[in-house]
């Protein structure tokens, strides 16, 4: 009698735990069926990837593909609307995770830490981390950054006590940590909250140095006050293939995403698209996106 009643609170149990685990692998597109919607989220403060225009309707690189998903999505479930969600870096793979997002679109670098809460599309993009300085912040910097060649041999060390902001909540912080080492004892770092504060904290000369993905530096520079008195690393310190954050354990969406965002490279569109958001560099752009994408 009493092996009979174990077994019955043990077959209990599994039907429980098969019961949430299918409730919480629900498929996506399921999801977004039942609600007519597609969240799409966003990070505001990762041009040209992802921000906010005048209006304050979202924009950037990644919310055109984003938007390209979309496209496949409707297909699939027609009248389905689509609903721009702002949100940080920090909170958006917990809300893609929780379900309260569909898509994550910004700069976000694919790593393996990050896939144990999320999955990712394929490559959309492919940067490392860099800095952006002034032409006169302290030699050694632009020696560590820009490759420059010092002048004297205590040229390399540091003069002063330097500081060099980076972008809370990134992977470039630890980064950029590991990359000055023992060598450089006296530079502190100092997080910033966007990456529109650290400029504007360079430009003040409250730091020496802004480090983040080079492709957001670009950008930043553009939006400098006096974009002449800057100047933007060309030493990469690492490997930065960015995708758009899904769900976990849902093959179906993922399979979905990479086949719309494979049909757009293939396109005439896709060049015209990086022309628009990274210039001349859009053709070296294509040719290494088109290299890492996932063929038909």
């Amino acid at each position: 009698m009493l092996a009979k009643c174990m077994r019955r609170l043990v077959l209990a149990g599994l039907i429980l735990c098969v019961s949430a685990y299918l409730a919480a692998a629900a498929q996506a597109l399921d999801l977004i069926a039942q609600k007519g919607t597609v969240r799409i989220g966003y990070i505001a403060d990762e041009a040209p990837f992802s921000f906010k225009k005048k209006d304050g309707s979202p924009a950037g690189y990644t919310i055109d593909l984003c938007g390209k998903i979309a496209d496949e999505i409707g297909n699939k479930i027609p009248n389905v609307k689509r609903e721009y969600v702002e949100t940080t870096l920090a909170d958006g793979f917990n809300a893609v995770k929780t379900g309260q997002i569909d898509l994550l679109c910004g700069a976000i670098t694919i790593n393996l830490a990050r896939r144990e809460t999320v999955d990712f599309s394929q490559l959309i993009f492919l940067t490392g981390a860099s800095a952006l300085l002034r032409k006169d912040s302290p030699e050694y910097l632009q020696i560590l950054f820009l490759d420059k060649r010092p002048v004297r041999t205590v040229d390399a060390q540091s003069p002063k006590a330097s500081v060099i902001g980076v972008r809370s909540d990134t992977t470039t912080g630890a980064t950029l940590r590991e990359a000055l080492g023992n060598d450089v004892p006296k530079t502190r770092v100092a997080d910033f909250a966007a990456h529109q504060d650290g400029l504007e904290a360079l430009e003040d000369h409250r730091i020496d140095a802004y480090f983040a993905d080079r492709a957001l530096l670009i950008s930043l520079a553009g939006r400098a006050r006096n974009r002449a008195a800057l100047a933007i690393g060309n030493r990469l310190f690492t490997h930065e293939p960015y995708g758009i954050a899904l769900p976990r354990d849902d093959s179906t969406f993922r399979l979905l995403a990479d086949q719309a965002l494979t049909a757009f490279y293939q396109s005439d569109d896709f060049p015209k698209l990086l022309k628009t958001y990274f210039g001349d560099e859009a053709p070296i752009l294509r040719s290494e996106i088109l290299m890492q994408s996932i063929p038909q």
